[in-house]
């Protein structure tokens, strides 16, 4: 394989009974080429999706429902129209796929159920010490708690809580469109998959510097204590990026990253301040420890291919003669 800048860096190529030179292969432009194409794409994408953020001029706050609503429709013009940067993207690099767009992006119905539930499960494997404390400092029981979330009444007021719906739905969704399915096709046949899993976060990361300008604009805190914070967001919001990355690859669905997203946004960054803290530490210490345990013990497992039928991405590879990516198997 041709590389640039260093031996991670490989192109795709069309399959063939007898290997050719990949430029010849995709019949267009070079290797050094098609990954600068990949990186210039995703980039673009992560530009995008911030600057859509802003086209809208305002003195109020992000979290003014008037901001939130001009934001939702901006943001999902742009990710509606993400998947043409892969399509424009495919043909310029001329990569043949061998599936469907929707399909690459995670848009199947094989393995769908499992695709939607294991992953969320083991999420909340990961936060069994959050849920611990939520439960504990929780006023009411576990009857009345789950009266209150599986009651009608409780949705509607949450369907019509303009920051709930971006939270919950509007930005896993989007989020993860964008940053995840599109950006992992585009970056795997030039990367790898391993590779991919932390590139594509860095996208992620950096699209959430854009905080900083509100807070600076609204005076939130002072400047040093603004970029420590966005320094700590962009390092959990990369890791986090890297662990829905690799849930999508291994899953080949949208539907469980998407989900996680949801989920993390609810729960927020661990108190683990807090915890040290709290009347009932070492039971809740405890629930921390054996939940990042068994969370490390059961990521394997629960994301086994095997479990999610063919996966678009390592179909992807296969055809570049890499069938032995570790991700995939």
């Amino acid at each position: 394989m041709a590389a640039l800048g260093g031996d991670g860096l490989r192109l795709l190529s069309v399959s063939r009974p007898e290997r050719q030179p990949e430029s010849a292969a995709l019949g267009g432009p070079g290797p050094g080429l098609c990954c600068w194409v990949s990186v210039f794409s995703c980039l673009s994408l992560a530009c995008s999706y911030v600057g859509s953020l802003y086209v809208w001029k305002s003195e109020l706050p992000r979290d003014h429902p008037a901001v939130i609503k001009r934001r939702f429709t901006s943001v999902l013009v742009v990710s509606s129209l993400s998947p043409l940067c892969v399509l424009l993207w495919r043909e310029l690099t001329g990569i043949q796929p061998g599936t469907s767009l929707l399909t690459l992006m995670g848009f199947r119905l094989e393995g769908i159920f499992p695709a939607a539930l294991l992953p969320l499960l083991l999420t909340m494997i990961l936060f069994l010490g959050p849920l611990m404390q939520l439960s504990m400092d929780c006023p009411c029981d576990l009857a009345n708690g789950l009266k209150v979330v599986l009651a009608p009444r409780s949705w509607a007021r949450c369907l019509t809580d303009m920051r709930w719906l971006r939270n919950q739905v509007i930005a896993p969704l989007t989020e993860e469109l964008v940053f995840r399915a599109c950006m992992l096709p585009m970056l795997a046949p030039c990367t790898g998959l391993g590779p991919a899993v932390f590139t594509c976060p860095l996208f992620f990361g950096v699209a959430h510097f854009h905080h900083i300008i509100e807070q600076l604009r609204f005076r939130q805190s002072s400047v040093g204590s603004i970029f420590l914070s966005a320094a700590f967001q962009f390092s959990y919001t990369a890791v986090f990026g890297a662990y829905t990355a690799f849930l999508f690859i291994r899953t080949g669905h949208l539907i469980g990253p998407v989900l996680c997203h949801s989920f993390c946004n609810y729960m927020g960054f661990p108190a683990v301040c807090a915890a040290l803290e709290h009347p009932q530490r070492r039971p809740l210490l405890a629930g921390y420890a054996l939940g990042v345990g068994l969370f490390l013990l059961l990521l394997q497992p629960l994301t086994d291919p095997k479990l999610y039928g063919s996966l678009p991405l390592c179909v992807l590879l296969e055809r570049t003669g890499d069938s032995k990516a570790p991700l995939c198997s």
